[in-house]
């Protein structure tokens, strides 16, 4: 009788040699939460996933039909649409969804289209504000709650009764300042969706937040191929090279949680295990002064030092929290190490991305444009907490790049994270193209570094019919 293979030679139970994420974060003064030093991983498999997945318009309407109109995705956030009348449109796919704030304070979403002849009720990508829902192209009008308030001529419409002409209403839930919708009126509620995210959040209220920076960049690329690109730190050693001084990668951790919940805990201010000659705690220090990583907080010269035994990780949450506290009037002092300043990423299934670190604040979202595979609209959101007063400052307007337009044309936008951001979706109409030119018919994945990408194909899956979904 054989032997049992070793943990070691398990599938998927690999790791890169050296310290692992778990053991650095855990030895950071002040500890961390037991949620992010907690592992939830297993083996999804090794089996290729199929490059027409990226490309078929087939498979693209499939998404659609099975997917998109299945599944809880957030539209706005509440701080949107902040007043009675307020309104703005969503647009995934060929649909299009207008969300509004009613008279008693509650959201409503209606799909964007008049009863009579089907036109559009807001123009698409509009916001502002108004009393009643009127279609610009006969007048026939709505009240903010649905129930159809005026038709021209009433007269020549007999066979029209309020009562069964309100506008359709879809699924409504809130979590963290986001509003989310559901075309499926049958589809389970939304704690349930979020899984673990209400609980591993909840020091972390991103309610009391607001939307400090807002950039849509067009991709030339398949949604989930831009999704996938920020769901991995494996790219960093060639996308990065600039990063690996002071960021951990072939040792980041990842975590997947049922079907719609994955995450990964990325280290900064501990160098890259690629990094093979020694470097001081100073050193590291230094390289994350002089990247930039945040306005304001950089500076080659930054007179900081690592004290004996001491950690550059330690020494740069303690200068952020104090920098950051001060530009935002807040006390971050509660704040551990790991929650100031690593990288610590949530994908909440179908396209969002959530950082909730205080040198993070970024949320991300991935749509198709229109019913184009080849085509993604980019959100990226920057959270910063509320100032101290309560206030809440409006939302930051949108700042549109083309597809070839970089992020450093974003006004204000920090350097540093320009020239990263411009990296990673660089990639992206190279591996599209290369999709299309390959021999090959799919790609291959790591069993750990890529787990949160096969994830994300497996719960698509199960939405297409391939398998069932988790409870």
């Amino acid at each position: 009788m054989s032997a049992s293979p070793s943990p070691a030679e398990q599938p998927g139970a690999a790791r890169c040699p050296g310290p692992s994420t778990r053991d650095i974060i855990a030895a950071d003064r002040g500890g961390a939460p037991a949620h992010i030093l907690e592992e939830s991983t297993g083996f999804l498999g090794d089996a290729d996933i199929a490059f027409s997945r990226y490309t078929s318009g087939d498979f693209f309407q499939r998404e659609v039909e099975h997917m998109w109109l299945k599944t809880w995705q957030w539209a706005c956030r509440e701080e949107d649409i902040p007043e009675p009348g307020d309104y703005i449109t969503y647009e995934i796919c060929e649909h299009s969804v207008l969300l509004v704030r009613t008279d008693s304070g509650a959201i409503k979403a209606y799909p964007n289209a008049c009863l009579h002849r089907g036109t559009q009720l807001k123009p698409e990508g509009s916001t502002g504000s108004s009393q009643q829902l009127r279609c610009p192209f006969h007048g026939f009008t709505w009240s903010l709650e649905g129930e159809l308030v005026d038709v021209p001529c009433r007269w020549d419409f007999p066979h029209v009764e309020d009562a069964s002409f309100r506008l359709p209403e879809l699924l409504v839930e809130t979590w963290g300042g986001f509003v989310f919708i559901n075309f499926d009126r049958e589809a389970g509620p939304l704690k349930e969706f979020l899984g673990v995210l209400p609980k591993h959040f909840a020091n972390w209220d991103l309610s009391d937040k607001y939307v400090a920076l807002h950039v849509r960049k067009k991709l030339p690329a398949n949604w989930k191929a831009c999704l996938e690109a920020f769901l991995e730190s494996y790219h960093v050693l060639e996308t990065h090279p600039q990063g690996v001084p002071t960021v951990g990668d072939a040792n980041t951790q990842y975590d997947t949680y049922g079907d719609h919940v994955s995450r990964f805990v990325h280290l900064v201010g501990f160098p890259s295990p690629h990094i093979r000659e020694p470097q001081s705690e100073q050193q590291t220090l230094d390289a994350l002064m002089a990247e930039g990583v945040v306005e304001g907080v950089h500076g080659a010269d930054s007179g900081l030092r690592v004290p004996e035994g001491g950690r550059a990780r330690e020494v740069f949450a303690d200068y952020l929290k104090e920098t950051l506290g001060t530009a935002y009037q807040r006390d971050f002092s509660a704040l551990t190490v790991t929650e100031t300043i690593d990288a610590i990423e949530y994908s909440l299934f179908p396209n969002t991305c959530l950082f909730p670190s205080l040198l993070f604040p970024m949320v991300y979202r991935f749509r198709p444009i229109g019913s184009d595979p080849d085509t993604t609209l980019f959100d990226l959101l920057y959270l910063q907490p509320l100032p101290a007063s309560g206030e809440r400052p409006d939302p930051a307007e949108p700042v549109d790049l083309d597809f070839d337009q970089s992020f450093h044309a974003v006004p204000g936008f920090d350097p540093g994270l320009a020239t990263i951001y411009d990296q990673d979706t660089g990639n992206l109409i190279a591996q599209q193209r290369g999709f299309k030119s390959s021999v090959k018919p799919g790609e291959t994945l790591g069993n750990y570094q890529e787990s949160r990408v096969r994830q994300l194909h497996q719960t698509l899956d199960k939405y297409l019919g391939k398998g069932e979904l988790a409870g």
